[in-house]
């Protein structure tokens, strides 16, 4: 989706499935007592006999992820985490650095957030900037973007120390879809892709940025 831009640029739609969060539950089981005439342990076995009572603590359940659909928006979103290995000057750590750039894409697109990605992006990246700007107009005015997730299979490298590298990227990105407070499409939903992106990225003082982006024509 590198390749697409928004409200104006034209989102779609993709169905949507729901997970439902399960709750691990824990019993404990009671027990102890004195042993007739020892009381000598009486002591120490009602002590036992309160500690095996005392119910183990349930573990708190991870909330579902749940996808948009006609009905909102999509809930409990993973936000992306730059990995250590994007955070290294090299060809592997470019490699990374894409495929996390693209996830705070994909996290835009769903969420509307896009801060991530804008933190991820030059100032003189054009292009990143518009596709910023397109997300946020399709989220305005209580709309939400159903499906647009990203993928990105492939990416290849060329990687110059000390100077901008480049980075080739596949793109396949889900239908995409705006909806409107209502529910209802707010235009035609805009089909998948698959397309091939090229990336400019530097490496500074606060790690790679993607400095330039455009598609594969």
């Amino acid at each position: 989706m590198t390749s697409r831009t928004l409200p104006s640029a034209r989102l779609r739609y993709s169905t949507a499935a729901v997970f439902v969060a399960s709750v691990l539950v824990l019993s404990a089981c009671n027990g102890g007592g004195t042993t007739p005439g020892n009381e000598g342990t009486s002591g120490s076995a009602s002590a036992s006999a309160s500690a095996s009572s005392t119910p183990s603590p349930t573990p708190t359940p991870t909330a579902a992820y749940k996808p948009a659909d006609a009905k909102g928006k999509a809930q409990n979103v993973p936000v992306p985490v730059l990995p250590e290995a994007a955070k290294a000057e090299t060809k592997e750590g470019l490699e990374a650095f894409a495929q996390y750039w693209y996830s705070t894409l994909s996290y835009a697109y769903e969420t509307g957030d896009t801060s991530l990605v804008k933190s991820a992006s030059g100032p003189e990246c054009v292009f990143c900037r518009g596709l910023a700007t397109g997300v946020e107009s399709a989220w305005r005015d209580g709309r939400w973007i159903e499906g647009g997730t990203i993928e990105t299979p492939s990416i290849t490298v060329q990687y110059s120390p000390g100077s901008a590298s480049q980075a080739t990227i596949q793109v396949l990105q889900k239908q995409i879809g705006i909806r409107k407070p209502d529910g209802s499409l707010y235009q035609e939903p805009t089909k998948a892709t698959n397309t091939g992106s090229q990336a400019m990225a530097t490496f500074g003082a606060k790690g790679w940025i993607i400095s330039d982006l455009g598609l594969i024509r």
